[in-house]
């Protein structure tokens, strides 16, 4: 985790696998960070085989209440990701993403 980070009330972090946070980040209540995940395949899961990807969050993210991030995911520098979302792949840097399945709105840069 990097500094001045900040994470709300009943937040999840699931963390088999590495889950990296840089700086100024903020998380609010009721979001889940998830690295685990399970075979696809039913013999495998019948095995009870679980596997982890890392989740990677850059500097100066705001994820809003209640968001989902799943295995796998990076979360580009100075976006944002919006109330309930699910985030099933990568979102760019300085990007407002909304929404299950999360996509990107708009580009936030700064001028």
């Amino acid at each position: 985790m990097g500094e001045d980070f900040f994470l709300n009330v009943d937040c999840k972090l699931l963390d088999s696998g590495k889950i990296t946070i840089g700086d100024h980040v903020f998380i609010a209540p009721n979001v889940c960070i998830i690295t685990e995940e399970h075979a696809m395949d039913v013999k495998q899961r019948l095995e009870e085989l679980e596997y982890a990807r890392p989740v990677t969050i850059g500097d100066n993210v705001w994820i809003c209440a209640g968001a989902l991030i799943l295995p796998g995911v990076t979360i580009g520098a100075n976006s944002i990701i919006g109330a309930g979302s699910v985030v099933t792949k990568d979102i760019p840097e300085n990007s407002l993403a909304v929404g299950n399945p999360c996509n990107v709105s708009r580009n936030i840069s700064q001028k």
